[in-house]
């Protein structure tokens, strides 16, 4: 091998990897263009985002998501044979029905044994309630705790009427 023939092979690579990087910088994915429209690219070239008017952004990080698929609606996943089988979806709101009336005959049951002990506000003293404020406050729980079972009763009624009526025996 001959000296110019190595030095023309050196000047030749020297030329190709100085081109390498002016190719790559036309078209480096790392580069972030904000074109018109908020809608950001990073596989155009410089001359490509000149032409649409896109600004080149540095320094910034950009997250990307992507869009998950939208899920169908009711009305297509009803057509679409989602669809509950009449007899299970009966079985399901009468065992719904169930568990909601004995929920509610249980809290009805717990509302009058309170109501016993409340004793229209004048419930029997206790021997701990020697200071009179003592008595009040016990009785001020007990009137708060007797509207809170009937609240808990009004929404269990609310639900039992939600639920379609039960089949005739």
């Amino acid at each position: 091998m001959s000296l110019p023939t190595s030095l023309s092979r050196c000047a030749a690579l020297l030329l190709a990897c100085g081109a390498v990087p002016a190719l790559a910088a036309d078209t480096d994915s790392s580069v972030m263009y904000r074109c018109p429209g908020n809608d950001y690219k990073n596989t155009i070239s410089a001359k490509e985002a000149e032409k649409l008017g896109c600004k080149r952004i540095e320094g910034a990080p950009v997250t990307v998501i992507q869009m998950t698929k939208p899920r169908p609606s009711t009305a297509t996943a009803a057509s679409g044979g989602a669809r509950v089988d009449p007899v299970a979806q009966r079985a399901r709101d009468t065992d719904a029905r169930r568990i909601l009336e004995g929920e509610l005959r249980a809290e009805e049951e717990k509302l009058a044994i309170m109501q016993k002990e409340f004793n229209n506000g004048q419930p029997e003293r206790q021997g701990d309630e020697k200071n009179f404020q003592k008595y009040l406050d016990r009785v001020s729980d007990m009137r708060a705790a007797i509207a809170r079972k009937q609240t808990d009763i009004a929404a269990l009624q609310r639900e039992i009427k939600k639920l379609p009526p039960p089949l005739p025996q």
